[in-house]
């Protein structure tokens, strides 16, 4: 069995945890698989956006322990490096990715979802950053985390280990909606067409835009991201997108 899958509905490339009887926790094949299919669906001309979701009751509970024990140093950081390759990634592709959440997503899992650049969580899912609950340390995790939640209830979670639920993550803008159960699959959808509808390069450079600017002083992000912007103005989507707006029709992007 695959431990993830991946197809195509309409403009959003879809990518699915498929190990829901060890509750999608990430193992040598799907911290690989799960990092290759992002980068072909950023290649992929008729992916324009993402969306990493899972099989089975938990989208994501962790690094799985049983590939844990009797590694050297040098085998740890490999093993730890692949497991958090997402991360990277996500950050470094240029297509947006929305994580959407059933169940638990804790450890690596809710890396994941702070990782990823917007997330929709079920009425039910739950959030932890639980590694210190067995003597380890969601080190990883807590960097993505605390560019989204802030340095103080990041430290919180990571050092107590405690679950909160949908609607705290939904406060602490780890998730950008909660919904039903049963509606979690249609919602994410929605949200990425919502999303593919939109000039596909003016989305990719506004990603990459953004997290270029994130973590520089202000002045200095505004510089970059004048570059930005005239790099934007200077594309046939931006010229098209504008004189449809003049012209009151339907803009026609180029696809890439």
């Amino acid at each position: 069995m695959n431990a993830v899958l991946k197809e195509v509905k309409n403009n959003v490339g879809i990518i699915t945890l498929n190990r829901p009887e060890s509750n999608n926790t990430f193992n040598h094949d799907l911290a690989v698989e799960l990092s290759k299919y992002l980068v072909e669906f950023d290649k992929d001309k008729n992916v324009r956006v993402i969306i990493i979701n899972s099989n089975g009751r938990n989208f994501c509970t962790g690094i799985d322990l049983k590939e844990y024990h009797g590694k050297s140093y040098k085998e740890y950081y490999e093993w730890v490096e692949l497991m958090e390759e997402m991360s990277i990634t996500i950050e470094e592709i240029k297509k947006p990715v929305i994580a959407a959440v059933q169940g638990y997503a804790v450890a690596n899992g809710i890396g994941l979802v702070a990782s990823a650049d917007m997330a929709i969580g079920t009425e039910n899912s739950k959030y932890g950053a639980t590694a210190v609950n067995v003597g380890l340390y969601c080190i990883g995790p807590a960097v993505p985390l605390a560019r989204v939640i802030g340095r103080r209830k990041s430290m919180e979670l990571l050092m107590t280990g405690d679950i909160i639920n949908a609607e705290e993550a939904k406060e602490l803008n780890l998730i950008n909606y909660i919904v039903k159960d049963d509606e979690l699959e249609s919602k994410s959808l929605e949200l990425a067409m919502k999303i593919a509808i939109k000039s596909p390069l003016a989305v990719q450079i506004g990603k990459k835009a953004f997290n270029a600017t994130a973590n520089l002083s202000y002045k200095e992000a505004l510089e970059i991201s004048h570059h930005y912007f005239a790099m934007l103005c200077s594309t046939e989507d931006a010229a098209e997108g504008v004189d449809a707006f003049l012209n009151k029709r339907t803009p026609k992007w180029k696809q890439k």
